[in-house]
This record gives structure tokens, C-alpha cells and sequence, in this order.
């Protein structure tokens, strides 16, 4: 493409959770251009460790930096977490993850000053969100809480069976009990389970999906660079590094997404 504005934006997940993202950039932004890879074969990420997190993302930008992409969303907590800065340096493209969004828009939402995080093992124990909250708000009280489950709950489509509620009122219980106001959906695959959720947490705890903040700090960093594309009805690609028809079936079913063929990329 002559012009760089035309050229795609690239997201990547380790599934299909980051199609929340993809969605939101998508309904900001839909003159732009997007391509979408689902790391299918190696999900979930959150309970491997940082090399080799590090190394599946790294594989996943570098094809989508063969593709041309203008910029790179990292909508995969787990690997914004342990392996962001890792593929800012390896691309010529700016890269934007989901923790310093979701961070933000927690900040800014809890009116007491104590904020809930959950999310996968790997992004907890790395403890990015709560010094990315820490930063934004001096003196927050932070209560993380991983799981695990949910992302391969996700996976199945499994978002409205007894035991997706089962597990999530083991994992919230501690949450609920301890005053929180703002509660961090800290993996692109839990807004899924937004519904499961705020039914154990109760209308008084305020939950942040940073997807749609991705999206606005998207749509800042490209105007910044003079990037944002203009006119027109942008392209969607979609791939994934394993099993696409059960990609396409989950995608139509579960999110709705309009997605017309999934393409296949495997890594060796």
C-alpha cells in the first residue's frame, strides 16, 4: 500500500477473547483495516511461563509485522503482562497492550479507592495491573484474585452452564467480601462472563472491560501519527494457529462477530 494509513491495524490474543477488542476497535475505527490472529493452537497462555509466552507472542507479531501492520494491539493480558516489551522491541510498528488501558479506566471509575483485579495466573503474579494502578492512583487498595478456569470455560462456550457459576462464586467470594468498588476484568476472554459476574458481584461493584479504552488509545496513538485512515469500509482478516472452523463456528455463535473466513497460519 502507498499510503500507510491504509496498511491494518494487527490484534492478537491467545484465543478468541481478544475479539472484545477487535470489536471495539472495530465499531470505533471501521474505516480502518484489521487483521486478527488467534494463537488457537497454544491457548491459554496465562498458565505457561513468561519464556514461553514470550516466545508464542514474538511468533505471532513477527507474521503480523509480515503483513504489513501499521500498528500492533496486544489484546492478550497475559502477554501485555510478560511479553510486551519484548515485541515493541522486535517490530518497526508502535505496540499498544490492554493493562495500561484497563488500569486507566479503573483509576479513574472506584470512588473508595479499592480496586479488584482478576485474571489468569501468569497476568496476577506478574503484577503489572497493580502497579499500572498504583502509578495512575497513589494509595489504591488492590485485591487480585487469578482464574484460571474462566479462560478455558471461554473457550468451550461454556458462558451459561451451572458450573461456569459454580466456579466463578469460588473465585469472586473473597472479592465481594472485601469492599471493592471497581473490579478489573483483567483477561480480553472475561467480558464474556460479564453477565455470570455481575450477578455474584451485585450491582454496586462497577466492572472495567478495557476494550473499548483500548480502542480510544488506539485511535489517539494513530491520529498522533498522522495514520488514521479516512473513508471508506476498512477489510477484516481473521487467522488462527489451529482449528479455524471451531474458531468461525465460536466467533459467530458466542460474539456475533461477522467473520467471513478464517485463515489457517501454523507455527512450527
Amino acid at each position: 500500500m502507498k499510503n500507510r494509513a491504509d496498511r491494518p491495524i494487527g490484534i492478537f490474543d491467545s484465543g478468541l477473547g481478544g475479539l472484545t477488542v477487535f470489536q471495539a476497535v472495530s465499531r470505533r475505527m471501521p474505516e480502518e483495516n484489521l487483521i486478527y490472529f488467534g494463537d488457537t493452537a497454544h491457548v491459554p497462555y496465562g498458565s505457561k511461563s513468561r519464556e514461553t509466552v514470550t516466545r508464542y507472542s514474538l511468533d505471532v507479531a513477527r507474521f503480523l509485522a509480515g503483513k504489513r501492520i501499521k500498528a500492533l494491539v496486544v489484546a492478550c493480558n497475559t502477554s501485555s503482562a510478560l511479553a510486551l516489551n519484548a515485541v515493541a522491541q522486535s517490530l518497526a510498528v508502535p505496540v499498544l497492550g490492554v493493562i495500561q488501558p484497563g488500569a486507566d479506566a479503573a483509576a479513574a471509575a472506584t470512588s473508595n479507592g479499592h480496586v479488584g483485579i482478576i485474571g489468569t495466573e501468569a497476568t496476577i503474579a506478574s503484577g503489572a495491573y497493580t502497579a499500572a494502578l498504583r502509578a495512575r492512583l497513589p494509595g489504591v487498595r488492590v485485591k487480585a484474585t487469578a482464574c484460571p478456569l474462566f479462560v478455558p470455560l471461554v473457550e468451550e462456550g461454556w458462558w451459561g452452564r451451572q458450573a461456569t457459576t459454580l466456579v466463578a462464586r469460588y473465585y469472586l467470594g473473597g472479592l465481594k467480601r472485601s469492599g471493592i468498588d471497581t473490579l478489573v476484568l483483567g483477561c480480553t476472554h472475561y467480558p464474556l462472563l460479564k453477565g455470570v459476574v455481575r450477578r455474584i458481584m451485585g450491582p454496586r461493584v462497577r466492572l472495567i472491560d478495557s476494550a473499548e479504552q483500548t480502542a480510544l488509545e488506539t485511535e489517539r496513538l494513530l491520529l498522533d501519527l498522522g495514520l488514521r485512515r479516512q473513508g471508506g469500509r476498512g477489510q477484516r482478516r481473521f487467522f488462527v494457529s489451529d482449528a479455524p472452523k471451531r474458531f468461525l463456528k465460536l466467533a459467530r455463535r458466542l460474539l456475533g462477530v461477522r467473520v467471513g473466513n478464517v485463515e489457517l497460519h501454523a507455527f512450527d
